[in-house]
């Protein structure tokens, strides 16, 4: 697992400091002892021994290491009672305090160490005739440095809990971002196959209808305002794909932009009135969002064109509902809508206005508004 070293920890980690100080103080003992009987000193030297392999072992075969470890804490214990100094009880708080301190070892064997080193050392003070006072009183002092290891131990493993937790929160999010690229290039491959479906069969029909007028009745004026029909489209279609292409790079400008470049082609190309307002909070709205509501809004502008030309239009881009964009577009008196030709005109009509909304969770209202007076399209998505 990585983890961030603070400065200091580079240059001498935690765990380095307890060895280094902990074979100081070891050494330090040994060095004052006033030990005369050969087989206590042969039970601190293997001991120390086994601290030394604890150190030696640890980075590469824990396990064995911490046995070691063990080992080394509960050798003192045969001789504390009899040896003719604290050397040994400073060995065993020494080095049980450290086994207690691992987080390697389970819960378990920490108890069954210091359970085995609290009982032998008692046992050991009672054997050698010891008062009552160092019968309760040494053991007391080798729990309470136990429970020091054993605090250490759990600020170590909060330690790894946190940067654990961390670590799976990163690995969600970086998951979850991944699921939301691949669901937002599926919405628009659907949106790319529903662009080139309707705009080419659209354009085919209206170029079956025009090669018909031709040759059947050779209706030239006919025939070409089909051409002329069918020309929008394809400009219509080639529009709508190189935007669901620029949302997939990433490169849809924001909402407000898009919304102002639309409404500014249109009074060009129309020469019709439009009243744009937009909500001053800008909130940010992701590609598909935008896309979407661009889309809507030159539908909605297309069929206000060709319904109420030349009369007045008002957009309205609205951020006050919470976490809600709203986009508006009212026109004055349309004229009703030739059978046939609601889905030809523009390709796409209400109701491909509604599924490319409900795609991105959006939502479409439309009708007439102030008693027949006008018409209002109204489409809703989440930011």
């Amino acid at each position: 697992m990585h983890k961030r070293w603070h400065f200091v920890d580079r240059l001498a980690p935690s765990w380095l400091v307890v060895q280094l100080l902990g074979t100081a103080v070891l050494v330090l003992s040994l060095i004052t002892a006033r030990e005369d009987t050969v087989g206590i000193w042969a039970v601190y030297a293997a001991s120390m021994l086994a601290w030394i392999a604890f150190i030696i072992v640890a980075p590469w075969s824990p396990q064995p290491a911490n046995a070691a470890l063990a080992l080394s804490a509960l050798l003192p214990v045969f001789v504390v009672g009899s040896a003719d100094d604290p050397t040994a009880l400073v060995l065993i708080c020494v080095l049980l305090s450290r086994f207690a301190s691992l987080t390697g070892p389970s819960g378990g064997a920490i108890v069954v160490v210091v359970s085995g080193v609290l009982a032998g050392s008692v046992l050991s003070y009672l054997l050698t005739g010891h008062p009552w006072d160092d019968v309760l009183g040494y053991p007391g002092l080798i729990l309470l440095v136990t429970l020091l290891g054993l605090h250490r131990r759990q600020y170590e493993l909060r330690t790894d809990q946190a940067e654990e937790l961390l670590r799976q929160t990163s690995l969600a999010q970086q998951e979850q971002a991944r699921a939301a690229a691949l669901d937002e290039r599926a919405r628009i491959a659907r949106e790319m196959h529903d662009v080139l479906a309707h705009s080419l069969g659209a354009l085919g029909m209206q170029l079956k209808v025009a090669e018909a007028l031709l040759a059947d009745k050779g209706d030239v004026p006919g025939a070409l305002a089909r051409v002329r029909r069918s020309n929008r489209l394809a400009e219509e279609g080639l529009i709508e794909a190189r935007n669901a292409v620029a949302a997939l790079r990433g490169d849809v400008p924001s909402l407000p932009d898009a919304v102002a470049d639309v409404v500014d082609a249109f009074r060009r190309d129309h020469q019709t009135p439009v009243d744009l307002r937009v909500s001053p909070r800008h909130r940010p709205a992701s590609s598909a969002a935008t896309v979407s509501l661009v889309g809507a809004l030159r539908e909605a502008l297309t069929n206000a064109a060709k319904h109420a030309p030349g009369e007045r239009v008002a957009v309205d881009l609205d951020y006050t509902a919470d976490d809600l964009i709203r986009l508006e577009v009212l026109n004055d008196r349309p004229a009703p809508t030739p059978a046939g030709e609601r889905e030809t005109v523009s390709g796409y009509g209400l109701t491909g206005m509604r599924e490319r909304l409900a795609l991105v969770g959006g939502t479409l209202t439309a009708g007439e508004r102030d008693g027949g007076a006008g018409w209002r399209v109204t489409a809703q998505v989440p930011e």
